[in-house]
């Protein structure tokens, strides 16, 4: 197919997505790449002398077209994707490897980026323009740039090989997830599930022209089902199924690609002149050195070991006098752990569900948005969308002014991958004296709404809602002049900061107040039940925050070390889950086969930055209760320091600014009531 007339090379500012079909994709991108690539010889072969503007500001913004075409791509390759778009990314990710490793290893382009970076301190660079500079002097740098030519070269392939692993890692995932089907016939196995979400199980039956009932392993269908579902034989054969996607020894197995990813960064890592890839990795992180990493690790195990045991033999010893259980496995936590706390707090989901239809928490969220910060969130209905499911909306500052076009994608579907995150399809940036608004979108999977009621979300869902805009925020309230720099562009251990630090209102009377109100009769969420929220937020939070530094570790364990020795996935996983593990080993399942964040998503040496964020978040909310959670001065601090400035500062310079003062793990250990308060 030729270019003519392929509405992804047109001129565009939200994208066309009525316009486009899978066919203009492949020729789009290749023509993306053609016209970048005529930008940086422009660049690289300017005769005249080497200067910040017409080296560092031009290639910053170049490959704007090739950049907005495969955003619009890879975003729908992962909440929108099917066969020929996935065949596509496997024919389009190597090109774009390559041509990425054709800047970076462009002698001639390195070195004007090295002379300037070498006379820097004469520039009279403000601060946003030195960070830029140092950005990408260190991209040259750190991918390559100072190798010998046979050594580049091997560079080359292994970011080849790496591109492929990935993408075929998940979708084998995918395909995992999307293949399995608990299909029951029998009601009476139904015992202890909601109503709801036996309605749901259903309609999922239904539409695949099946009788009874149908669980996925999406989400929004395991979740509830390990939580409330009597039939514990039916519970182990869920857990199996989800732990041991990628783990089955047949097409869609992803031991070997876990195996050759690790050893492969590990090759990289070594060629560029690093121990290991999290040396590598953490270079360019708050946490600085696998070293800093570990040691936080491990304070916070220390603090956390000792409650997570007392947690699981109380847990261990009501299941034992609730239904006799001699020995808890993973596939009892969940439904256990709602018994007990139903026991302990009166609490369960299904009683809170009715408060959070879908509609009121979006509403919830948008006005806290407005106290907080001054935005408006206006529904709009002539902008494209992908799919019928996504919502749109302009948001407007205090004087009208547009920020941003929101995109949101709520609910579960085969072509979707599962869990939530927050993307982009146009950034925020300065240019020709014009303001570029971002178009942001935060994609989730929960619970779709049935004939008999609307979408009502879980706790868990609405907490997920409120970190994914906290995500979106970063992104809106963007205010710098390069792109590269704008909104969630901060080190990976700082990006969770303001996503994790929004999650807190969930929590808060205040706030519940603005938005928990019954689906059916209008009434706010009664006192009652928000003061057992608060009670029970800390439950259990010894066994979480173990598994979430167990998930770190595990990290860890694969980038922070010479992995070459590694014959098996799940022998190595077993060790590295050792000092963390509560219940028994289950040799069928295999965590590292399924685990997209570090193989597939970019957290790589990175998982550790959800714990390490946790600290910023809870000092920074401290922050908010000691001035007021609504406290505009606070949030305009928070604003004006933080959410604007995107990657413009080192982020221990941006939290002081707000702050005042560096964050100490207190806040968090007292919340967490792992500490005294």
């Amino acid at each position: 197919m030729t270019t003519h007339n392929n509405p992804l090379l047109e001129k565009f500012d939200h994208a066309p997505f009525s316009k486009i079909s899978n066919q203009h994709f492949k020729p789009a991108i290749l023509k993306g790449i053609e016209i970048a690539r005529e930008e940086i010889n422009a660049i690289s072969t300017n005769n005249t002398e080497a200067t910040f503007a017409n080296t560092i500001e031009a290639l910053e913004y170049s490959g704007e077209k090739l950049d907005r075409v495969t955003s619009i791509f890879f975003n729908l390759n992962s909440a929108e994707t099917n066969e020929e778009i996935q065949q596509i990314a496997q024919e389009v990710s190597p090109l774009l490897s390559e041509f990425r490793n054709d800047i970076i290893l462009n002698k001639a382009l390195f070195e004007r980026v090295k002379a300037i970076y070498n006379k820097k301190d004469q520039l009279k660079l403000n601060t946003e323009q030195k960070t830029l500079l140092e950005r990408k002097y260190k991209a040259f740098a750190r991918n390559g740039a100072n190798l010998p030519i046979e050594k580049q070269n091997k560079l080359r392939d292994i970011d080849k090989k790496l591109s492929k692993l990935s993408l075929d890692f998940g979708q084998n995932v995918l395909a995992e997830t999307n293949k399995f089907e608990l299909h029951i016939t029998n009601e009476n196995e139904l015992k202890g599930l909601p109503e709801s979400f036996k309605e749901e199980a259903a309609q999922v039956a239904a539409s695949k022209e099946k009788e009874g009932w149908i669980f996925t392993l999406e989400y929004p269908s395991y979740l509830p089902f390990m939580k409330y579902a009597e039939n514990r034989e039916l519970r182990k054969q869920m857990a199996l199924a989800f732990g041991a996607k990628g783990f089955h020894g047949d097409e869609l197995d992803n031991q070997e690609n876990v195996l050759q990813i690790a050893k492969l960064r590990f090759e990289r890592a070594q060629l560029l002149g690093y121990k290991t890839h999290a040396h590598f990795v953490l270079e360019e992180r708050m946490a600085e050195t696998p070293e800093k990493v570990n040691s936080f690790l491990e304070e916070i195990l220390e603090k956390a070991k000792p409650a997570a045991k007392r947690e699981f033999t109380e847990l261990e010893n009501f299941a034992k006098d609730l239904d006799g259980i001699d020995q808890l496995q993973k596939w009892d936590a969940a439904f256990y752990s709602e018994k007990l706390k139903q026991k302990l707090f009166n609490l369960d989901d299904e009683k809170l569900k009715p408060y959070f239809k879908l509609e009121n928490v979006i509403d919830g969220v948008f006005t806290v948005a407005h106290k907080l910060y001054g935005l408006s969130f206006q529904e709009v209905f002539d902008v494209d969308r992908y799919h019928e499911d996504v919502k749109i909306y302009r948001v407007l500052d205090e004087n009208n002014k547009e920020m941003a076009l929101f995109y949101a994608d709520f609910h579960p579907r085969p072509g979707k991958r599962d869990g939530a995150w927050m993307t982009g399809y146009k950034p925020q940036f300065k240019k020709d004296g014009k303001d570029e608004r971002p178009h942001i979108s935060i994609v989730c999977n929960f619970t779709k709404p049935s004939k008999k009621q609307p979408s009502l979300l879980t706790f868990n869902e609405v907490t997920t809602l409120f970190h994914e805009f906290g995500h979106a925020l970063h992104g809106i309230l963007g205010d710098t002049q390069y792109p590269s720099l704008s909104g969630a562009n901060v080190y990976w251990d700082f990006v969770e900061l303001p996503s994790q630090l929004l999650e807190n209102w969930c929590y808060e009377k205040e706030a519940l107040q603005l938005f928990a109100k019954h689906y059916e009769t209008g009434e706010v969420i009664p006192m009652e039940l928000i003061q057992k929220i608060k009670e029970s937020a800390n439950f259990q939070e010894g066994m979480a925050t173990l598994r979430q530094l167990s998930f770190g570790m595990l990290d860890l364990s694969w980038h922070g070390i010479d992995p070459s020795a590694i014959e098996d996935v799940k022998t190595h996983e077993d060790n590295a889950f050792e000092r963390t593990k509560l219940f028994p080993n289950v040799t069928e399942n295999c965590m590292s086969t399924a685990f997209s964040h570090i193989f597939q998503g970019g957290y790589s040496a990175g998982y550790y930055s959800y714990k390490w964020a946790e600290v910023l978040d809870a000092d920074t909310f401290e922050y908010f209760q000691q001035n007021g959670i609504f406290s505009r001065e606070i949030a305009n601090k928070f604003k004006t320091n933080i959410l604007s400035q995107g990657g413009t500062d080192h982020p221990m310079t941006l939290y002081k600014k707000f702050r005042g003062k560096e964050p100490k793990p207190d806040a968090l250990l007292k919340r967490a009531g792992l500490i005294e308060k």
